[in-house]
């Protein structure tokens, strides 16, 4: 049962974080369509509600349901409530949560044709999963041979990267 139960997390988890990924990607596009012509502004406008409506309730939402539902029977039923890993795994996983749920707030406010931040400021926004995305990777498969300061030192130096990544593309861009 176990080999299931994993299997079915794993592919929820790629789905949810699919899901953020190009969530994110939307809002970007949707508020660059802001300085667009009346017409053409109207157009994508309305597209891009349908399509970050669709992405959001028909595959994040229920992927984020089903991974969390799927990974916390598998902690019940393995009893690893106990394991150090586990707990750093469940706070990051808790930290993730709080990216989907202010990820929904934006969404929200998209819907409602509120837009505050920049593309730039959602292309920061969208790093941040990958953060997480990492971070959970590395613990899960690392567990217990993670030496933390170095992988808290790695963390850290991804998010740099990342940085200095989005920095240079931007500079390439204009």
């Amino acid at each position: 049962m176990y080999l299931y139960l994993k299997a079915l997390h794993i592919i929820f988890v790629v789905s949810w974080f699919a899901g953020l990924f190009y969530i994110i990607r939307l809002f970007i596009y949707h508020t660059e369509a802001e300085v667009k012509p009346e017409i053409e502004r109207n157009a994508l406008r309305s597209q891009f509600k349908i399509m970050e409506n669709r992405l959001w309730f028909i595959i994040t939402w229920p992927a984020a349901i089903l991974a969390t539902l799927f990974g916390i029977w598998m902690v019940v039923d393995l009893n690893l409530w106990s394991q150090p890993w586990m707990m750093v795994k469940l706070g990051l996983t808790s930290l993730l949560w709080i990216y989907h749920l202010y990820t929904h707030k934006l969404y929200n406010r998209l819907q409602k044709d509120q837009i505050r931040w920049t593309s730039n400021q959602l292309r920061l926004w969208n790093e941040v999963a990958t953060l997480w995305l990492v971070a959970i990777v590395f613990v899960v498969v690392l567990k217990g041979t993670l030496n933390w300061i170095y992988g808290t030192a790695g963390f850290f130096l991804v998010g740099i990267a990342l940085m200095i990544a989005i920095k240079a593309y931007k500079r390439l861009r204009n």
